[in-house]
Order: C-alpha cells, then structure tokens, then sequence
C-alpha cells in the first residue's frame, strides 16, 4: 500500500532558505572572477572603442537599423572601434556598418533563455553569463556612449552609464539618446526629476538628445579630440593572449 503524499495547503507558510551555503557562494566568486579575467583577456587589445546600446528586435529594413548601420560606419571612419552586446537589431546594425567599412568590430554577448546568438558583423566578442559583467566591460573600453531606441536592457545600460558619470565613477564620456520621437517621455520624465530635485540640473547636460547622425559625431568627435590624443603602446603579451 502506498503512502499518501502530503499536499501544501494554500493557507501553510513556504519559507525561503535563504542565503546559499558557503561553498556555493565561493563557487560563484569564482564564476565571477572567471568570467571578468575572460572578459579582459578577450577585449584587451580592441583599441579605443564607441559603445552602441540599444533595441535586439529591430529589422535590417526599420529606420532605428539604418541609422545604426550608419553610426558603425561613422565610428570606423573616426578609427574608433564599435562596441555593442553582440546580438541582432541595433547591435547587429552597428557591427555590421563598421564590419563593412572594414573598421574593427567587438560586442559583449549574453547568454540568455531563447538562445541570443552572436551576430555575424565581429572581430571579435565574448558571450557572457552575467549581466552586471558584460555592463562593465560595455564601458570599461569606451569613450563615447549611443543610446538608440531600446527596451528594458537599453534603459539600464543608459541609466547605469549616465548614473557611472553623474557619480564621477567614470569620467564624463559623451553620451547620445538617438531618437527624438521615441525618447520625448523620458525627456519629460528626466526634466521633471530635474524639477523636484532629484536629480541637479547640471544632471541635464550629460545626454545629447538628437536625431541627427551629424550632430552625434560632432559631439562626439569634438569631446575626443579635445580631451585625448590616441597614445601608441607596445603590445605585451600574456599567458597566450590572442590580439
């Protein structure tokens, strides 16, 4: 005769374990370490790089596409490399214009549920398992920041860069909000921060809100220039690390 099997009551309290044991945590420091090692290993030799933040679902023939091709291809112009998340949409666009102007082309993968793949535009990328580590390696190679059209992921990735600035945690590198339009409530949503104090408005001049290509790398450029002279390096090479 077979046990019965005793059912939760919708009414008896399920208690969380709370934190993990302490050779899990150790296992996961670890995991950490390991993958911001592979990160700097990987990226070490990109050159000075432009980050392109913004949408995965765009396709090759939607506006936002278009004019993030045109930005890679603006960025390699410029001899900087386009930096991205390496996946499709806006990320791909940008890859894919610096790729076909044979400027230098990385990006920062995720792995994710429904299998985000590499896009084919790259040099060179990593695929990373944590999101926290692929964020500091967005912008620890990069001097300039564009923020196209986004869901979820652009907006942290806009929010934590402008939050790195705003805190000096990284120098004040330019940052553009592409796309006028779609970006006016989160204008208005900022300026009114801005109004009840809770941000400064100083806070106001470290995003470029535009929808002109021109004037982004203008802006850009004019910061660059102003402020750095790209220095030659001897390339030292470590533990078989690949450029």
């Amino acid at each position: 005769m077979k046990k019965a099997e005793r059912v939760i009551s919708a009414e008896e309290p399920v208690y969380l374990e709370g934190p993990k044991s302490r050779g899990y945590e150790l296992l996961f420091a670890w995991k950490v370490l390991t993958e911001f090692i592979k990160g700097f290993r990987t990226l070490h030799f990109v050159g000075p790089c432009i980050t392109v933040f913004g949408s995965a679902r765009f396709k090759e023939d939607h506006p936002y596409y278009i004019a993030a091709r045109e930005f890679g291809k603006r960025i390699a112009a410029f001899g900087f490399t386009t930096m991205t998340g390496g996946g499709p949409g806006i990320m791909e666009a940008a890859n894919r214009g610096a790729f076909e102007s044979n400027g230098t082309s990385v990006g920062c993968n995720i792995k994710l549920p429904f299998e985000q793949k590499p896009n084919p535009y790259m040099q060179k990328w990593i695929t990373m398992e944590y999101f926290f580590i692929r964020k500091v390696m967005l912008l620890k190679y990069s001097y300039a920041f564009i923020v196209m059209p986004g869901g979820f992921g652009t907006m942290d990735e806009l929010f934590n860069t402008i939050t790195m600035i705003q805190t000096k945690s990284i120098t004040q590198f330019p940052v553009v909000l592409f796309g006028k339009k779609y970006y006016a409530p989160l204008m208005e949503t900022i300026e009114t921060m801005s109004k009840e104090g809770t941000i400064s408005k100083d806070d106001m001049s470290l995003v470029l809100f535009t929808d002109s290509i021109d004037e982004a790398m203008d802006y850009i450029k004019s910061y660059i220039t102003t402020n750095y002279k790209i220095k030659p390096r001897k390339r030292l090479w470590w533990l078989f690390e690949k450029r």
